[in-house]
């Protein structure tokens, strides 16, 4: 569903027909899975919880829509300032229907000190929220304007689509062999950026997991021996792909590199994922940001080599806050 005008009929009609049908059929749902979950023993009532979350996450899909809506007839919806006021407003009612439907609580480290002006953000990957999760804690917390390198899938959220696509984020096709295209529209992403923005973008490509890590570093092997050797010790991350956040820094020459990780959100990768998650008491995450200046931050060659040494650091804080 590439095409705008065929892909967006259908999300958002599908969105809306499934806060319509949940809300509905509530209590008879309600009562259905508290009684599957309470006869399975499963006392912190995940899959009650899971669909709760979900008829909440249509609603606010909707509202960010008539959100969007309002803008555009006001005249404002070229105006960034509004899309992000927006996007702040949704990221944070999700975090906050998070917490009281499935229990989350979200602990953040150094969102205060993100230096001023503007800024790179390397954000490790590992579940479906890391950009919502990322997308609060810049907007709400660190009070700025974050733009992203996402996968063109996105665009199956109806809010992300319309929202996003007037925000400068690019939407990558990870499918596509025109790589330089690609490389063009992240390049073209970070013009203009000013003293509030951040461009965030995911090193590693798509979200780890123990398959993927295996088959990265098998094919790593063949292909670069010695940054196997470098790279073979991760056991949460993925090896980092240099070439997307090289091109944000070259366009932005002044702009700071913020370093953002997270504990607490491995293996909610998958619907599943997510209901074992609740089951087993889903109660505290925690994001850490650490400010990186930019003058200990190498060009060239040497960047790649860099980003490896941050997340090879980076793994092992993430592993030693696991244990």
């Amino acid at each position: 569903m590439s095409r705008t005008w065929v892909r967006r009929p259908l999300t958002i009609g599908g969105v809306a027909l499934l806060g319509v049908v949940l809300l509905v059929s509530a209590p008879m749902w309600i009562v259905l899975l508290l009684i599957v979950d309470l006869v399975l023993g499963r006392w912190r009532l995940p899959t009650l919880r899971l669909c709760a979350f979900g008829l909440v996450w249509a609603w606010l899909e909707v509202a960010g829509l008539v959100g969007a809506l309002g803008t555009w007839m006001i005249g404002r919806a070229r105006r960034a300032s509004s899309q992000y006021a927006l996007q702040r407003w949704w990221a944070a009612a999700i975090i906050r229907s998070l917490r009281v439907v499935c229990g989350l609580r979200i602990d953040v480290e150094g969102a205060d000190r993100v230096a001023p002006g503007p800024a790179v953000c390397l954000v490790r990957h590992a579940s479906y929220g890391d950009a919502l999760v990322s997308a609060w804690v810049l907007g709400s917390l660190s009070r700025r304007y974050p733009r992203y390198v996402m996968k063109k899938e996105l665009l199956l959220d109806p809010c992300l689509d319309v929202v996003g696509q007037r925000i400068p984020n690019w939407f990558v096709d990870r499918g596509s062999a025109a790589v330089r295209q690609e490389m063009a529209g992240i390049r073209s992403m970070a013009v203009g950026m000013g003293e509030r923005d951040v461009a965030v973008i995911f090193p590693e490509g798509t979200r780890a997991s123990d398959g993927k890590r295996v088959a990265l570093l098998e094919r790593l092997e063949r292909r670069s021996p010695e940054r196997h050797a470098r790279l073979s010790e991760l056991q949460h991350l993925l090896p980092p792909r240099a070439t997307g956040a090289a091109v944000l820094l070259d366009a932005v020459p002044s702009a700071s590199v913020v370093l953002m990780w997270h504990t607490g959100f491995d293996g909610l990768d998958s619907l599943s994922g997510i209901h074992r998650a609740i089951r087993r008491g889903m109660t505290r995450a925690k994001v850490t940001m650490e400010t990186v200046d930019r003058r200990e931050v190498p060009g060239g060659d040497e960047f790649g080599r860099w980003l490896d040494d941050r997340w090879i650091e980076m793994d092992r804080m993430v592993a030693a806050s696991s244990n």
